[in-house]
């Protein structure tokens, strides 16, 4: 999936600890699969410090999804799950206030901040917020918390992580062919096995899709070299 962060310049590298806390899914670097979106935070972000607007594409690679050693959580729509998770974290600013490693729901945008606040207040109750953001234009976001989550993040352009998303994905569906397991077993199973530790280890620099036979054969027998 192509998703798009926006800011006052390029991000190359993502930092954790630059990121603010206190924001709708809590400390983290966040990103959109809308590119508009992405477009009006980076004209917001150079308008608030020095630099021009710019919007940095991304590959983020949806076995995130479904990989046993990530704690994700999903928001598909506007909800009463939704807004309490949204309060909680914009109520703890000094610290996390949850143990995620990458959450995924729309946005409280400034239209959807200022019903907060008047839900807050007990001008309006929860059925009365929720039933009005049915009307709205959908938006989206994927807040990626921990280090770990980042590895499922790759900068566009980068071809060898690209190449290994695809090798990655030859492998897999080599797995459910071969054992007869589902997409999530498949995954797993390759994620946590030594061979792609391996490979993940010794860089990828000249590594190539069809290459994927060769590291299959490693994969069956853990034993053997790459």
């Amino acid at each position: 999936m192509k998703v798009y962060h926006g800011s006052n310049r390029a991000i190359d590298e993502i930092d954790l600890a630059q990121c603010l806390p206190g924001r709708d899914f809590g400390q983290g670097f966040y990103v959109t699969n809308i590119r508009r979106q992405a477009e009006i935070w980076a004209e917001r972000k150079a308008a608030e410090q020095p630099g021009k607007g710019v919007v940095t594409e991304y590959d983020f690679n949806e076995y995130a999804y479904v990989y046993s050693k990530l704690n994700v959580l999903r928001f598909d729509a506007y909800s009463p799950a939704w807004l309490d998770f949204i309060l909680l974290n914009r109520s703890n600013m000094g610290h996390q206030a949850h143990h995620y490693d990458l959450i995924e729901g729309p946005v409280a945008d400034d239209q959807v901040a200022s019903r907060i606040y008047l839900y807050q207040a007990g001008r309006i109750s929860k059925k009365q917020f929720l039933e009005e953001l049915k009307f709205k234009k959908p938006t989206h976001q994927l807040c990626f918390c921990t280090p770990a989550s980042l590895q499922m993040l790759t900068l566009s352009g980068k071809t060898s992580d690209a190449e290994l998303m695809q090798l990655s994905q030859h492998i897999v569906e080599q797995l459910m062919t071969d054992f007869g397991w589902n997409e999530i077993e498949a995954v797993n199973h390759w994620y946590q096995s030594e061979t792609y530790i391996e490979l993940t280890n010794q860089g990828t620099a000249d590594l190539h899709p069809t290459r994927w036979r060769k590291v299959y054969e490693a994969l069956l027998n853990e034993n053997r070299p790459l």
